[in-house]
């Protein structure tokens, strides 16, 4: 029986979306095994897969970007912290595949430490991204900056200036130090942040439509397999089945970023409006946040049963809160605070299923008139098809899969990867 091991960061928004493809993964017959955040272990266990804790040494660095000035120093701060995990995460990936002896492995894109393990350990492996596809490609704004699409020999001249900004930017960013773990590897150094993509065997991307671009030109290894959406089971609070208006959710993020003042902002920005709120605050503190006679702050409640009942959602644009959003058919309000939101947002607005609102302009009048508009959205949209998240986690499952074919059947992007970059940005 061939066996995998995922490992993925401490994130829960890394970690949760990965249980329906391991899951489909293992009903084909494969064994798996996962490595995540302590605290998730409970949940992914009760889902019948079997998974230990990461190094406590990973899970102890925190990536507290948001207490950065500026969105360059943000860049920076981030890729700071998490490469300060990679030594550990390189042990602790060998560790693991001691201790399981995988035919394959599956990496989560921010475990950057881990990477370099799965390079260095020569087993098929496979980076999984839940989240937008950061390569350059015809028609595809550059990554980060929350562009829109534009078309024309203006917009490939934009991009192409974009695209270049971009690479400057991540390279000063984690180059330095990700090169340092590399080289203590006996790996090479990468040119361009570019260029870490195309070291896996395979991409699994945990995104498709309709916040990805069409794309005409997909790097061989890169498999689009639609978003994953996972919570672990919960019963429904009583208060929420009660009848009443109908619901607005707002959520801060699941990997603290300060953001509380969107909670704060939505409170004051819904009190007057015919829907109930709930705010989930995640690490988010309470202290301080106003009170409402239609609002309530609760630490965690399971986002499934809010968004059957919810008219909005009110995020800070995370994947996950997103992706779900528009599985169920409910519009946005995305307040892009940092990390990959921006982009996220820009994606939530071009593809019609909410608005975007940047941090700088909530204030909760504007706030207001977002979710008036958002909800407006809302007899447009419609939840996916039954049965669409179980194929798109069949998708995962074939996908990983195809580690496991004989390695010369696999496509090799290594040696193109230099060619390949610089094509894609000429």
């Amino acid at each position: 029986m061939p066996t995998v091991l995922a490992y993925t960061s401490p994130a829960t928004g890394h970690a949760f979306p990965l249980v329906p493809g391991l899951k489909a993964l293992r009903a084909r017959g494969h064994s798996v095994a996962l490595r995540t955040a302590p605290e998730l272990l409970d949940a992914i266990t009760a889902a019948g897969l079997d998974a230990g804790p990461l190094d406590p040494r990973v899970a102890s660095i925190p990536v507290d970007d948001h207490l950065a000035e500026g969105g360059r120093q943000r860049l920076t701060k981030g890729f700071e912290r998490l490469l300060s995990r990679g030594e550990h995460e390189r042990e602790d990936l060998a560790r693991a595949i001691v201790e399981t002896r995988p035919d394959a492995l599956l990496v989560d894109c921010i475990a950057y430490g881990a990477a370099v393990e799965a390079e260095r350990s020569g087993l098929p492996w496979a980076m999984t991204l839940p989240s937008l596809l950061p390569l350059p490609g015809a028609g595809i704004p550059p990554y980060g900056l929350g562009l829109a699409p534009f078309r024309g020999p203006l917009g490939r001249l934009r991009d192409r200036a974009g695209w270049k900004l971009v690479e400057r930017l991540y390279s000063q960013a984690m180059l330095p130090r990700l090169n340092e773990l590399r080289v203590g590897a006996g790996l090479p150094e990468l040119a361009s942040p570019i260029d870490n993509m195309h070291r896996p065997d395979r991409v699994l991307v945990l995104t498709g439509e309709p916040l990805e671009y069409p794309r005409r030109d997909l790097p061989a290894q890169v498999r689009m397999l639609g978003s994953q959406c996972w919570d672990p089971p919960a019963a429904e609070p009583e208060w929420l089945c009660e009848p009443g208006d109908p619901w607005v959710l707002v959520t801060c993020s699941t990997e603290y970023q300060g953001d509380e003042a969107l909670a704060a902002a939505a409170i004051e920005a819904l009190r007057e409006e015919p829907v109930r709120v709930v705010v989930t605050l995640g690490d988010a503190s309470a202290a301080g946040l106003p009170s409402a006679a239609n609002a309530r702050c609760e630490r965690f409640v399971p986002h499934g049963p809010v968004l059957r009942r919810a008219a909005a959602v009110v995020c800070h644009g995370g994947m996950g809160i997103t992706e779900k959003a528009i599985a169920a058919g409910v519009p946005l309000v995305a307040v892009p605070f940092g990390r990959d939101q921006p982009e996220v947002a820009r994606r939530v607005l071009e593809a019609g299923v909410g608005v975007r609102l940047a941090p700088r302009h909530l204030t909760p009048g504007r706030l207001r008139a977002a979710v008036r508009e958002a909800t407006a959205l809302g007899a447009g949209l419609r939840p996916l098809e039954p049965g669409a998240l179980d194929a798109r986690a069949e998708r995962f499952a074939a996908a990983a899969e195809e580690l496991l074919a004989p390695r010369g059947a696999q496509p090799s992007s290594r040696a193109s990867s230099t060619r390949e970059r610089t094509s894609s940005l000429a």
